[in-house]
């Protein structure tokens, strides 16, 4: 079915918005999945906010150009689908990283990160960046550790003078 001038130029519009402002993208030919399984990756994006967008490639190369996401022009070939991750850059990866393990049909092609378009055996690396939170969790961890440090050797000075102190004590005792 023909898509009207209108229609292409909305579609057009709504994908360079979503691009520009994603933090990665990650393209997969879905070829042989099944509607419903389809809709079940569906719900799961929208649940991590990965946008999940399946658009005829050349109004894809179209709404990208002016992107960080043009490096993708090339990779564009057959049914593909995109999911742009609009929080957490490996929130995409991790999706359509599961989701292939249970749909041998369903191949991941590449993916784009900092306006560089990497294959399909980076995917691993994008997709085991850690999420904002865990991030977060590993700063305050690291930035918590060199007073919890100074906190101990401070909390230690007057358990060596009483050690100290107990020891002339003793000696003292020993020698009278």
């Amino acid at each position: 079915m023909a898509i009207r001038l209108e229609d292409k130029k909305a579609i057009v519009a709504e994908v360079n918005e979503t691009a520009g402002t994603a933090l990665s993208v990650v393209m997969a030919d879905y070829r042989g999945v099944t509607a419903g399984d389809m809709t079940a990756l569906r719900a799961k994006a929208r649940s991590e906010n990965v946008r999940l967008k399946v658009v005829r490639n050349n109004l894809t190369k179209i709404a990208i150009r002016g992107t960080e996401y043009e490096c993708i022009d090339e990779a564009l070939v057959g049914p593909t689908i995109l999911a742009f991750s609009m929080e957490d850059p490996g929130a995409g990866a991790r999706l359509l990283k599961d989701f292939a393990k249970g749909n041998d049909a369903f191949e991941i092609k590449g993916l784009a990160f900092g306006g560089e378009l990497m294959g399909a055996e980076q995917l691993d690396r994008l997709a085991t960046l850690p999420t904002l939170h865990e991030a977060l969790t590993r700063l305050a961890v690291v930035t918590q550790a060199p007073v919890t440090k100074l906190a101990r050797s401070l909390n230690d000075v007057p358990g060596r003078i009483t050690r100290v102190v107990a020891a002339v004590r003793d000696q003292k005792r020993e020698a009278a």
